[in-house]
C-alpha cells in the first residue's frame, strides 16, 4: 500500500475528528479510504448512466427535423420545462 500525506484546513480537520469520534472509522485513513471508495462507486454509476443514455439515443435513430422544433414539441408536452 502506498502512503498519502495531505494537509487540510482546521475546519476540515475538525470535521474528520468529529466523524472519528462517532466511532464509525478506526482512524482518519480509514475514513478517507471510505470516502474515496464511495466516490469511485458514484463515478462508476454516473458513467454507466451516461453510457445507457447515449446508447438509447443512438438506438432511437436520427430525425430530419429542426432541433428547435423538436424541443418546442417536447416543451409543449410539459409546460413546466419552459424557462
Amino acid at each position: 500500500m502506498t502512503q498519502l500525506s495531505i494537509s487540510m484546513p482546521p475546519a476540515l480537520q475538525t470535521w474528520v475528528d468529529t466523524r472519528l469520534s462517532e466511532g464509525s472509522y478506526a482512524d482518519a485513513a480509514d475514513y478517507l479510504r471510505d470516502l474515496v471508495r464511495r466516490d469511485q462507486a458514484e463515478a462508476s454509476g454516473d458513467r454507466q448512466w451516461l453510457k445507457a443514455m447515449i446508447d438509447e439515443g443512438m438506438a432511437s435513430g436520427v430525425i430530419d427535423r429542426d432541433p428547435r422544433d423538436v424541443l418546442d414539441e417536447i416543451i409543449d408536452e410539459d409546460p413546466d420545462l419552459r424557462a
